[in-house]
């Protein structure tokens, strides 16, 4: 065989393999993932990213494990493809489980190339995006395979805060495989096919007899409702992947690295006419909170995260004049926007994603306070909502609070008020800042005095003092009086407003006391 016969040899060698590669648990299993409504593990990476912009690593990649004549039973990238790529034109880190390969359990070598890749993203400082389709840990190679799974386990902890991290679960999660998502900053879930659960329906069957199905059990509307696990439910794999490219259009590469502006038509300066008359006047009437952020963002345009969670509270991102911001607002229109376990914990959670990333936060505040009652005392009220307390004490990013309305008792403070550092606090001219409402301050200051009077006199007695308490108490003047307040503007020119102060913050720097970390409630 002559040198040019040799080199031939070897580059037909080369393209079997990738093809082999490429073919992952071969035709049958594919076409069977496809008949499901789902597409592999390579479809989804290329469904994903900027065309053309997947570059691969270890591709051929096979495991070592030689017990249950797993030896004769290899396939070539281990059922994992790693990579990385661009999305929108930033570079991101990827893996994407291949459930055509052993269903996609993880084993040793599994492990090692998701732990490659993730090593690359944290050295790089580019985001790591995990795509799941795993029936778990693979039983044939045992502490290998859950040792495989610690190490990721330490690799989310240590990425965390430094390099956004997202998941994608569009298949299987169970067991010890949950735990990983779980760490990381966003999980999206496709409705009626994925699935995330400690022990699945058989095991519970068992152990303590209840009937459960899969779907809920763990499926995508029960941790995007009811757990609050799920970030983002997405209605088919397609839309999972949009949603993944429209959230990433406003998250830094890294910690500390500069936002580039978003791009923008919308005038800054543009009047909020609409916003006269959002809010209604009556303390007691709902209104949609959402009509306020769509007005002031630009374009109209909000990321609401864990949108069917806890909606009483809302987040998500957005920009004003390309500035990109975290929005947190309470939603007078579930609940009265009222404080419970549920929303404190996951608004802490985005205030402190958005702190670790260096993402302004705009705070827009209607709060009757704290969820009274057993169930919410029981459920530990006290530590749950002192979360958002010290997230928000916490954050150093720039901070801005408008209060649209009412703001009372101990959740005035939490809301970011002035006394918990935020950097500028702002309220509408009809904007009530007090321990109570009037009704209720009245009837504890002035029980004794309303406890001779009855009837038509009591009635009228007690519209006296509650308009008198309102005059003088129910407002904003007396909190801008002693500095709480930085300003009180109209609701028409609230965009323009917070651009200039987002502007004027942008360089805001903190010092903080030296301390190995804080010891948030948990």
């Amino acid at each position: 065989m002559n040198v040019d016969e040799l080199l031939e040899e070897k580059r037909n060698l080369l393209l079997t393999k990738r093809e082999e590669a490429e073919q992952g648990g071969g035709s049958a299993r594919v076409e069977k993932q496809h008949s499901q409504g789902k597409y592999t593990a390579r479809e989804r990476i290329e469904r994903l990213i900027d065309p053309n912009s997947f570059i691969e690593f270890d591709k051929f990649v096979t495991h070592r494990c030689v017990n249950f004549g797993m030896e004769k039973k290899k396939f070539l990238g281990d059922g994992v493809v790693t990579g990385i790529a661009s999305i929108n034109g930033q570079k991101v880190a990827l893996y994407s489980q291949d459930f055509t390969c052993w269903g996609g359990a993880l084993g040793e070598a599994h492990a090692k190339k998701v732990c490659k890749i993730m090593d690359f993203a944290l050295e790089n400082r580019i985001p790591v995006i995990g795509i799941q389709d795993s029936g778990g840990a693979r039983i044939q190679e045992g502490v290998d395979a859950l040792g495989g799974y610690a190490e990721i386990f330490w690799r989310n902890v240590k990425c965390s805060g430094v390099i956004p991290q997202i998941s994608l679960i569009m298949g299987p999660s169970a067991g010890g495989a949950v735990y990983s998502p779980a760490v990381t900053d966003f999980i999206f879930m496709v409705d009626k096919s994925s699935y995330m659960f400690v022990t699945g329906p058989d095991v519970i069957k068992t152990v303590t007899h209840e009937e459960v199905t899969k779907e809920d059990l763990g499926g995508a509307a029960a941790h995007s409702e009811k757990s609050g696990v799920c970030q983002f439910k997405c209605r088919d794999e397609d839309e999972c992947f949009e949603r993944v490219r429209e959230l990433m259009t406003y998250l830094p590469a890294s910690n500390f690295r500069k936002q580039e502006p978003k791009y923008t038509s919308d005038p800054v300066y543009r009047d909020n006419t609409k916003l006269k008359t959002v809010v209604p006047a009556n303390p007691k009437k709902p209104y949609d909170m959402k009509e306020v952020i769509l007005d002031i963002v630009d374009d109209g345009h909000f990321l609401e995260v864990h949108k069917d969670y806890a909606r009483n509270i809302i987040c998500g991102f957005g920009s004003i004049g390309g500035i990109k911001i975290g929005i947190v607002a309470n939603q007078p229109e579930v609940l009265a926007g009222v404080l419970d376990i549920d929303s404190s914990c996951k608004a802490a959670r985005f205030i402190r994603f958005c702190d670790a990333f260096d993402i302004p936060i705009v705070s827009l505040v209607d709060v009757p306070g704290f969820l009274p009652g057993t169930v919410q005392e029981y459920g530990g009220i006290i530590k749950h909502g002192s979360k958002l307390l010290y997230a928000y004490a916490e954050a150093t990013v720039p901070m801005i609070t408008l209060i649209t309305r009412k703001s009372y008792g101990g959740a005035y403070d939490v809301m970011a008020s002035k006394h918990i550092r935020a950097d500028v606090n702002l309220a509408y001219p009809t904007a009530e800042i007090a321990v109570m409402g009037a009704e209720g301050a009245v009837n504890i200051v002035f029980r004794k005095e309303l406890a001779g009077l009855e009837g038509a006199e009591y009635d009228k007695k007690k519209a006296e003092l509650i308009s008198d308490y309102e005059n003088n108490f129910a407002n904003p003047y007396v909190a801008a009086s002693r500095g709480y307040l930085d300003s009180i503007i109209f609701p028409e020119e609230t965009r323009k407003r917070l651009y200039e102060y987002l502007v004027a913050l942008k360089d805001k720097q903190i010092e903080q006391p030296e301390r190995k970390h804080g010891n948030i409630q948990l």
